[in-house]
């Protein structure tokens, strides 16, 4: 259980949520303008807590963002707000601002950006849902193209994924696949997706405009150990309609299966089994590795 008030780490120092508070000449707020990761806590353990961090750090250097502090620092301020809030299993939000500046695009009078980190909970999809499988559409709102901006880039303007998400809930439906600009799938609207058929697994290349998940390495991890073929491809809507099986990944989804696309009956209908095998080791693999989170004894 978290403590109460929860504890977040803002800019060097830990302070209630009442008083965790940014000015509104940040220009993450004014523009979106920044990066950030979402990070699991499974049994006292933060999950590819380095992989997280490259990825970040990642994305502040390709938008021009120097974080004030290193890579080291930032991992002792993760976990020690992790144990702060003396949680065991949960949700990180790390988020990187530009900082305070003037009422303009120019981050360069942004002199220092903003450091958040918040450990709490999520829930992303109904609990049974984990069990019964989502309910997909397809996204009018496609993916911005790599010459936009790289989908590699965890930016704060999350406005796209927003916009398909909306489309979903007026849907009726949990969640919906995002197309490219050449109609191939991309991924979800949160989530990178995975189709089985006839014994192999396929998922959509990085190149599609897929965010090369931090949960989808670790699928595909988990996948290969069990002697499971996984193809990056370029994928159709067909593939999926025609799958025996399909499932999203994703660090607040974990893994969920779909069965039901644009109306159409993934397989039966039902979560296969071969998900309900990668789901279960998956667990086993987050719940036993990850970077121990120091709590007071």
């Amino acid at each position: 259980m978290a403590s109460n008030p929860l504890l977040i780490y803002l800019d060097g120092k830990l302070v209630p949520e009442s008083e965790a508070k940014v000015s509104v000449f940040d220009h993450g707020l004014l523009y979106g303008d920044g990066c950030f990761e979402g990070i699991r806590i499974y049994s006292g353990r933060v999950f590819r807590l380095t992989e997280h961090l490259v990825r970040l750090y990642e994305s502040a250097r390709s938008i021009c963002l120097t974080i004030p502090i290193t890579i080291e620092e930032m991992e002792k301020a993760t976990v020690e707000t992790v144990a702060a809030n003396n949680l065991q299993d949960g949700y990180i939000r790390l988020v990187i601002t530009r900082g305070v500046g003037s009422l303009g695009l120019n981050p360069y009078q942004c002199p220092k950006p903003g450091i958040i980190i918040i450990a709490s909970g999520i829930t992303l999809y109904p609990k049974e849902k984990y069990e019964t499988g989502l309910n997909l559409i397809t996204c009018a709102t496609r993916r911005p193209p790599p010459a936009a901006l790289s989908p590699q880039v965890k930016s704060l303007n999350y406005l796209n994924n927003i916009m398909a998400k909306i489309e979903c809930i007026q849907a009726g439906c949990e969640e919906g696949i995002m197309l490219n600009e050449q109609g191939y799938v991309a991924e979800c609207t949160g989530d990178n997706v995975f189709v089985i058929k006839n014994g192999q697994v396929y998922t959509p290349t990085i190149a599609s405009g897929a965010l090369n998940g931090i949960t989808r390495q670790a699928v595909m991890e988990v996948m290969r150990d069990m002697g499971l073929t996984v193809h990056e491809v370029t994928m159709s809507r067909h593939e999926i309609y025609t799958a025996d099986e399909c499932f999203l990944t994703g660090t607040a989804a974990e893994v969920i299966p779909a069965v039901q696309y644009d109306r159409r009956l993934i397989g039966d209908g039902k979560p296969g089994k071969v998900t309900a095998e990668v789901i279960k080791n998956f667990k086993v693999l987050a719940n036993s590795t990850g970077t121990p989170v120091p709590y007071n004894s």
